[in-house]
């Protein structure tokens, strides 16, 4: 069964490029697969691709469900959601 965790974005640009990047590349060094998608909506993305990051067009507030399935899927999910609350380290 997968892991799901949800984390909110709080930095007032939202998911911008740099934000998306870094989720991008920390979802690299994981083997799971991983998607990201908005509370509010259906559909995920593949939180390894910047570009599938930067359509969910996720602003300050917006509540992300991260979902990792695989061999490392509960701390690859933990990563995500911990850079998520932590502003995208842009503090």
């Amino acid at each position: 069964m997968p892991t799901r965790v949800e984390a909110t974005v709080d930095n007032p640009l939202g998911l911008h490029a740099r934000p998306a990047m870094l989720l991008a590349q920390k979802a690299g060094e994981y083997s799971s697969e991983i998607t990201i998608g908005r509370k509010d909506r259906e559909d995920t993305v593949d939180a390894k691709s910047i570009m599938h990051l930067l359509m969910l067009a996720a602003t300050q507030g917006t509540t992300l469900e991260i979902t990792a399935e695989g061999s490392d899927e509960a701390e690859a999910a933990r990563a995500l959601a911990e850079l998520v609350r932590t502003r995208f380290e842009e503090d």
